[in-house]
């Protein structure tokens, strides 16, 4: 699947690139030859870019497992993985890391969660009978992190805020709610393939606490100003990300560990896999890149457009959708889209209300692929992708809706 879907990016690049040149616009393959080469270095410098994260992360996970913090953390939510991904031990190490994850994950500590995830599927690999094939846990995991369950969107809520947005924080509970659409989505398509059942009593308990858990949260922070939701989103994430190193050492400490030591082991870590995974990363970005050079996008805007007018249907969400068309393949291309809808919007247009959502319902589904099975070298990523993919449209459909029903002039 990967390996064809990869291969029509550069193929429908070059059909697009012909079309062009027969309408007179030989720009296009100069356009198509740079963002080769850019899109190949940018590749390289996310890569590197990583590693300074990776080594402070992955240390900090080393101490935290050394000490037995990550198995203490584990056994708040293992029941409930466990369930949805038996074919890992019981008593498997990765179920530690997967919580750190996922926590990270909805308190959008993007800085991280990729860390803990890549450390997750490390261990995840090693209980792999099949290592070059993507197994169901992996598959469960990637789809989980690809629709990227998030509850504090702080980056989109400050760049609305930089754009003179009359209520930066209007869009808060439609993202939480179109994010929870995506990752339920996303849950149910796997567990169906999977065959996992979905109606036991544990996997019921911690569904509905989690429902109940995010109403929550949306209910406090529609009790508060709009300007106040944003100042409290940056505290909490600010001073979850700093409490979690502070909480990491200071078990260490207690459990009488060299935490310095350990630290520098799991940095060691950290860096082996921001070299390992380039190449799947450049591979990934390249091809996006020259399907995005040859217009790719824009054609894809331009036909939904055309048939919403067609079907005399209200089409004023398509100037959001370069948006939800890149999020899946790009988080710099979609934020970039993002901004640009801004810029030739308006912040609190509709369309701009339309990109914000959609740019916080889903992950960079095609970006995760690529780091999370490259770092562990697999090449048969299964029903992975159509099914990340599948968590991606529930999003931005949700997102969409959400806009229509929360949008105000």
């Amino acid at each position: 699947m990967l390996n064809l879907i990869w291969a029509g990016f550069f193929i429908i690049a070059f059909i697009l690139a012909i079309v062009q040149s027969l309408h007179g616009d030989f720009t296009v393959w100069q356009q198509i030859s740079s963002s080769l080469f850019d899109s190949a270095d940018s590749g390289f410098r996310i890569s590197i870019g990583l590693t300074g994260v990776l080594c402070l992360w992955l240390g900090l996970l080393k101490i935290a497992e050394k000490s037995g913090l990550t198995e203490v953390l584990a056994k708040i939510l293992r029941p409930f993985f466990h369930a949805i991904m038996p074919d890992l031990k019981k008593d498997s190490p990765a179920f530690g890391s997967i919580v750190m994850n996922v926590a990270a994950n909805i308190l959008g500590l993007d800085n991280a969660a990729t860390p803990m995830g890549l450390k997750a599927f490390a261990q995840m690999q090693k209980e792999n009978p099949h290592p070059d094939r993507a197994s169901n846990s992996q598959i469960m995991f990637m789809v989980l992190n690809s629709s990227s369950l998030t509850l504090l969107p702080i980056t989109i809520l400050m760049y609305r805020y930089q754009f003179g947005s009359a209520n930066p924080a209007l869009v808060f509970i439609p993202i939480l709610l179109a994010t929870s659409v995506s990752t339920l989505a996303g849950f149910l398509a796997t567990a169906i393939y999977q065959k996992i059942n979905i109606f036991k009593p544990i996997v019921l308990s911690y569904l509905l606490g989690g429902v109940f858990l995010i109403g929550g949260i949306g209910f406090c922070f529609c009790r508060i100003s709009p300007d106040s939701r944003i100042n409290a989103a940056m505290f909490i994430s600010n001073a979850v990300l700093f409490g979690l190193a502070i909480l990491f050492i200071a078990w260490g400490l207690l459990k009488k560990q060299n935490v310095y030591e350990n630290f520098i082991e799991g940095a060691k870590e950290g860096f082996s896999i921001a070299i390992q995974i380039i190449p799947y990363l450049v591979a990934m970005l390249v091809a996006i890149g020259v399907f995005r050079a040859a217009g790719g996008l824009e054609a894809i805007c331009s036909v939904l457009e055309k048939i919403m007018d067609y079907f005399a249907i209200n089409n004023d969400f398509v100037k959001a959708l370069p948006t939800a068309f890149m999020k899946p393949l790009s988080g710099s291309g979609a934020r970039a889209m993002m901004l640009d809808t801004f810029k030739t919007y308006g912040v609190d247009s509709f369309a701009g209300f339309v990109s914000s959502i959609v740019q916080g319902s889903t992950e960079t589904t095609f970006y995760v692929l690529a780091v999370y099975f490259g770092s562990v070298k697999i090449s048969k990523t299964g029903a992975a992708l159509p099914l990340a993919l599948f968590a991606d449209f529930c999003g931005v459909i949700a997102a969409i809706a959400l806009a229509y029903f929360f949008y105000q002039e």
